[in-house]
């Protein structure tokens, strides 16, 4: 079979790694490899995919199904699968193989990829969301080498001052994002293992459970980091809104509330996760999903 990586994965790392880092030439080669040395059957490649890796559906042996997962290095493939291990299935998807990570390789159980709480009503997706999410907030493994919040918005925080000094335009909500941050962290709550790139769209529907995670990024810190992200899905459907900014106000109240998380903590996490999206989107060329990211800060 072929594995020919889907169009939304080649453009994803292309805005990541323009220059190329060869994994995507690599891609059909690694694939084939997985699969001869696991004795899989492939049925087909998820379309559209994720942004960061190519998921095949499989068979093992046996003949049951199962996802084979191919990340490239950048995505972090051993934190992710790491993660998973200490999960160990409660709230997110299983790891089936212990083949070695460094190839950059998982196999999991298969969920139901085309099932995601996004496609529920809103109220029922974030209800569903946010049960899932409070599930992986565990404390972390003993001599975890995770990246911490601090830690990785601490990258993000150098390239949102650099974006800021090229366009004056957001600066304002870059110096605001940036000041916020510096608060957050003067005196986080006790960390724990967070899902770190948290969406409706990471929630899938199974068999063993109603709905997992998947795709993790897995990262150390303060739930409210973790929130933030699920607080501005959909966020085209809140910019149509004519009260979208008192719909975002009580979302958060809401999620705050439900996940016992400090509101004002949830707010300001928010609005630098929205902000760093939103400059980040704009320096690749993404200006409809910059300005929609950076009206959406602006409520804040």
């Amino acid at each position: 079979m072929a594995f020919e990586p889907p169009r939304r994965l080649v453009r994803a790392l292309g805005e990541t790694a323009p220059d190329g880092d060869g994994w995507l030439e690599r891609l059909p080669e690694l694939a084939r490899q997985a699969v001869a040395l696991r004795e899989l059957t492939v049925e087909r490649v998820q379309v559209p995919g994720g942004r960061s890796s190519l998921v095949v559906l499989v068979r093992r042996a046996d003949g049951s199904p199962a996802v084979l997962k191919l990340a490239p290095p950048r995505a972090r493939p051993l934190s992710e699968r790491v993660a998973l291990a200490h999960w160990g299935g409660r709230g997110a998807v299983q790891v089936l193989d212990e083949a070695d990570p460094a190839e950059g390789v998982l196999l999991l159980e298969r969920l139901h990829p085309d099932v995601s709480v996004r496609s529920l009503p809103e109220a029922k997706a974030l209800l569903e969301a946010a049960g899932a999410l409070r599930r992986l907030w565990v404390e972390p493994p003993a001599g975890h080498r995770f990246e911490t919040v601090a830690e990785r918005t601490g990258r993000q925080a150098e390239a949102m001052r650099s974006a800021a000094a090229a366009d004056p335009e957001a600066a304002p909500l870059v110096e605001a994002a940036l000041a916020i941050r510096e608060e957050l962290l003067v005196r986080p709550p006790e960390g724990v293992l967070l899902h770190g790139t948290f969406r409706q769209s990471k929630v899938l529907a199974g068999d063993r459970m109603p709905w997992l995670a998947v795709g993790p990024d897995p990262v150390v810190g303060e739930s409210a980091f973790d929130l933030a992200r699920l607080v501005r899905d959909r966020v085209e459907d809140l910019i149509a809104q004519p009260s979208g900014a008192a719909t975002t106000r009580r979302r958060i109240k809401r999620l705050a509330e439900s996940l016992e998380v400090d509101q004002e903590r949830l707010r300001g996490w928010t609005l630098f996760r929205a902000v760093e999206s939103g400059v980040r989107a704009r320096r690749v060329g993404r200006e409809k999903d910059a300005e929609l990211l950076l009206e959406f800060a602006g409520w804040l």
